[in-house]
């Protein structure tokens, strides 16, 4: 074992108002960092006191006997906790022993630990589908979709999974959820697939801090397992006829032209998310290119992280101009919708509230052209993706351009594209 412990009498210091009691403490010592640390039991004995108790001859009273099983059961749960770490530290010790005792089972405090881990590394919209998952799971135990707010909701939903453990949840449980959440609660099955895939996230982080067993482990796609809904929309894409339209007219407002610009600055910038485009500052611009990494990927991808270079079209250059406040330093946004003093929720709530406007008035301007349906920010990503591919760019180009980790994942994306789109790519394979 990387540890011992053992029931301490810190004699150094007598408690408040007494010359001769002192606190029991637990004393860990680390093997590995050859260290120890001190933990209070609650307990402040005498010498003579604490001498008696750990004496095997000696016969106890009622009141020492109960402090000697405290004490005893103490250092038991202690071993037990230091036993299950590989290697030790006392860190994650300290978090498991002062912890409730049930709490490596509970699936609320798992969910709660990645919650506030996510909202620590600035994580917010992570966070937020957690937060989602697990209420969708409290709306489930409840067996109840309508409450009469949203605080009895939350009251509600807080005391359904306050007691759900690991071991409640199994194949037909999850099966039962999808079922719930599908057909009582009305939710996609996109939804519900975000959702559990939350659930798995934190039964596996459960896994690995060795608060549960991997056997107890219910997703899979063998017989006993469940296996996570996947539901594959269709990208939509606009035509060339379409976009040329779009481009060429002229807005009837000034919401509207703002709204235009920004939509064809993404779709400029090879599908460049909304977020990353408003986090761009006069660093990311080098020369004649662009060049910064994805937002998206700064945290799943810390240890490969690609840095996407984009040569600035003439289009490009100009919208910049159009909206690019005064920068004085390298550091400074180019955009003046969010602010360096900004905290994470608060880019947050700009960028959200940011592309909703484009994509109210993006629609306005498409309606008054004749559009019947709605475009969001998205379609500019996907419209590139598409025009390229018509064009008859490389699949390996528009790889690099999205970003995507693999060949295998921008080939999934195309996937999910019109049959159109997929026609016209094969036709023009053989263009040579």
């Amino acid at each position: 074992m990387d540890f011992n412990t053992s029931i301490y009498l810190d004699s150094r210091r007598a408690v408040k108002g007494s010359t001769n009691i002192f606190p029991v403490k637990l004393k860990v010592y680390s093997k590995l960092t050859k260290k120890k640390k001190l933990y209070s039991t609650n307990v402040s004995l005498t010498e003579i006191q604490f001498g008696n108790i750990f004496n095997p001859k000696k016969r106890l009273n009622k009141k020492d006997k109960d402090i000697q099983l405290y004490l005893n059961e103490f250092e038991e749960r202690a071993n037990n906790v230091a036993k299950d770490l590989t290697p030790f530290t006392f860190l994650t010790f300290e978090k498991k022993l002062f912890r409730n005792k049930t709490a490596g089972i509970s699936v609320l405090f798992h969910y709660k630990q990645k919650i506030a881990s996510l909202r620590k590394n600035n994580q917010i919209g992570t966070a937020s589908n957690y937060d989602l998952s697990l209420k969708s799971i409290g709306t489930f135990v409840l067996n109840k979709v309508e409450f009469i707010d949203l605080q009895q909701k939350e009251k509600e939903i807080n005391k359904a999974v306050k007691n759900l453990t690991f071991y409640d949840i199994n194949d037909q449980w999850l099966k039962d959820y999808e079922n719930f959440m599908i057909v009582d609660n009305l939710k996609s099955t996109t939804t519900v697939s975000m959702y559990l895939r939350c659930l798995r996230t934190i039964f596996n982080d459960a896994i690995s801090q060795n608060d549960i067993k991997q056997d107890i482990y219910p997703f899979g796609i063998n017989r006993g397992k469940y296996q996570i809904p996947v539901s594959s929309k269709t990208k939509k894409a606009l035509k060339n006829e379409e976009i040329s339209l779009l481009f060429n007219s002229k807005p009837n407002t000034k919401e509207q032209e703002k709204a235009k610009d920004f939509w064809f600055l993404s779709y400029a910038l090879y599908g460049m998310n909304f977020k990353d485009i408003l986090l761009l500052k006069k660093k990311n611009i080098i020369e004649e290119s662009l060049v910064y990494y994805r937002e998206k990927t700064k945290t799943t991808k810390k240890g490969n992280l690609s840095e996407i270079s984009i040569h600035l079209n003439d289009y490009a250059k100009s919208i910049i101009n159009k909206y690019a406040k005064n920068i004085e330093s390298d550091d400074n946004y180019i955009f003046s919708i969010l602010l360096e003093s900004d905290d994470a929720y608060e880019q947050k709530r700009k960028i959200k509230n940011f592309v909703s406007f484009v994509n109210l008035h993006f629609n306005k301007y498409a309606k008054s052209l004749g559009f019947n349906f709605k475009i969001s920010t998205y379609w500019a990503r996907h419209s590139f993706a598409t025009l390229s591919i018509r064009n008859g760019v490389s699949m390996e180009f528009i790889s690099e351009a999205l970003n995507h980790s693999n060949l295998s994942v921008t080939k999934n994306y195309f996937a999910g594209f019109e049959d159109d789109t997929k026609k016209e790519f094969s036709n023009n394979l053989m263009n040579f």
